[in-house]
């Protein structure tokens, strides 16, 4: 529920936003309910399409050319050059043709959206006005600066404003600009023999980083390509995308430096702690019980197969299957039945025994008569 409401906000101020630049697709919709502008702003349209348009060639006027050369409504190439611009905006992925499409959650079209807006110009006379005349008015504004008479007292204030974090950092970077300067200061004091020394171990390590930074440029084959003949399908990062993760990257570093030194520094020179003698009789113990454990779990397993062995050889026997002659019966009775036939066969073959014993004893008799 609290999604859904932060959803609807975020959608009521895209629209307003919209509506307060000035965007053609909007002009003359009269919504007045959230969700119709959520509606909008994320179902699949080309409604929708035409204002990511709009979008991007306010941020960038010369996506109008890419989108003019379009023959007719195409809306995949809309797509793709919509997804490649904000590819190299670092809003999306180069693939997220389903973020472009209004196919994903209505969470990340609207974060979209709002990353897109915020980007452009708040009136029409900073997005109408020229390179020439933004350039000019910027270097007024510089000359002013500079001829300011109050720019020192910027620079060098009595009372400093900087946070406790930027004045370590000051204070860092003019003890090594001290330090260089000392230094700077022996090496002019240094014989000739000594500097030629150090200049040529200076100009050896600057040839060393000079090959390997072209060995680097080499590799990096998207910043010495041809933009116009790879085009905007090309799969390379574009340079400004490369600077921009460079520059997050040593924000990043800076800042993790800064919270090491202040935080974590005190924590980390810390020695190892140092275990008892008593630590050797409790690894032991571990020891001993992990074998009863291991011991315990092998019982149990062979207790749990002799319950089901015996519970197998219970349904065999209590299992009733067909035998010769057809008839049903059960392996205990069947193994009776065998018994109580072979008995008698074995009754039957004694008799039969007996009865020629008899009768070869009485021949023997009457041929000793004759």
């Amino acid at each position: 529920m609290a999604g859904s409401l932060k959803e609807s906000e975020l959608s009521v101020k895209i629209y307003n936003k919209l509506q307060a630049l000035g965007c053609p697709s909007v002009e003359g919709l009269f919504l007045r309910e959230a969700d119709g502008m959520k509606a909008l702003l994320c179902t699949p349209s080309m409604h929708r399409l035409d204002i990511l348009q709009w979008i991007c060639t306010s941020i960038c006027p010369s996506m109008k050319k890419h989108f003019s050369g379009l023959k007719g409504p195409q809306p995949d190439s809309q797509i793709k050059e919509l997804v490649q611009f904000c590819h190299e905006m670092l809003l999306c992925r180069q693939d997220d043709f389903d973020l472009i499409k209004g196919v994903s959650s209505p969470q990340r079209q609207l974060a979209l959206l709002e990353q897109l807006v915020d980007v452009l110009p708040r009136d029409e006379s900073e997005a109408g006005e020229p390179l020439s005349e933004q350039v000019c008015r910027n270097e007024a504004l510089l000359k002013e600066l500079f001829s300011s008479p109050h720019l020192q007292t910027m620079l060098h204030p009595t009372c400093n404003p900087w946070p406790v974090e930027i004045r370590e950092l000051l204070s860092r970077r003019e003890a090594a600009g001290q330090s260089s300067n000392t230094a700077s200061k022996k090496s002019r004091n240094l014989p000739s023999k000594q500097r030629e020394d150090s200049l040529k171990e200076v100009t050896e390590s600057l040839q060393k980083t000079n090959t390997a930074l072209e060995e680097i440029h080499k590799e990096c084959v998207f910043l010495h390509s041809d933009p116009q003949s790879s085009g905007r399908s090309s799969t390379h990062l574009s340079p400004p995308a490369l600077r921009l993760a460079i520059v997050d990257l040593s924000q990043l570093m800076t800042a993790f430096s800064q919270l090491y030194d202040s935080d974590f520094r005190e924590y980390c020179n810390r020695a190892a702690p140092q275990l008892r003698e008593s630590a050797e009789a409790f690894s032991t113990a571990h020891s001993l019980l992990a074998a009863c454990t291991k011991e315990l779990q092998a019982l149990n397993q062979l207790s749990v197969t002799s319950l089901a062995l015996t519970s197998t050889v219970e349904g065999q026997q209590q299992c009733r299957r067909f035998w010769s002659r057809g008839h049903m019966q059960s392996l205990p009775a069947k193994i009776e039945e065998l018994k109580r036939r072979y008995k008698d066969f074995l009754c039957i073959y004694q008799r039969s025994r007996e009865r020629m014993r008899e009768e070869s004893a009485g021949e023997k008799r009457d041929y000793r008569r004759e």
